[in-house]
């Protein structure tokens, strides 16, 4: 069965907005929401900051991620998802997205400000690809 990720058309703004920003440092955030079966819907976006301010790598300071994680729980979601950009890459997880991949076993939305694509994946026992649906 094919994973699916549902956001909404103003939530990829949102991200796709945050990854044109922040360049030419890669973009990240937390994906609050909720699976079921093979599908993760994302309620809320919770942009974050690139503490590297890198341009190929990213990272959420603990302080911010305990942050987000208060508040997913707080509106009685999950985090279910983490977006960030690739600058001048493909949306394609690079080696060290897959090493934090197994860290963090949700949906992963790579922007890629190259070409304008909006891609997702989940690590299970390979990286497989998640159909990006929008609403």
């Amino acid at each position: 069965m094919q994973r699916t990720i549902i956001l909404d058309e103003s939530q990829k703004k949102i991200l796709t907005n945050h990854a044109i920003k922040q360049a030419p440092a890669e973009s990240c955030a937390l994906l609050f929401g909720f699976q079921k079966d093979d599908t993760t819907t994302i309620k809320e976006v919770f942009l974050t900051e690139n503490i590297e301010n890198s341009p190929a790598n990213f990272t959420i300071s603990n302080d911010e991620l305990l942050s987000g994680y208060q508040e997913a729980e707080k509106k009685g979601l999950d985090v279910v998802g983490i977006f960030h950009s690739h600058p001048f890459s493909k949306a394609s997880p690079s080696i060290t997205d897959k090493t934090f991949m197994t860290i963090n076993p949700v949906v992963w939305i790579i922007f890629s400000n190259v070409d304008e694509e909006m891609n997702a994946y989940i690590l299970e026992s390979e990286v497989i690809p998640v159909k990006i649906k929008i609403l």
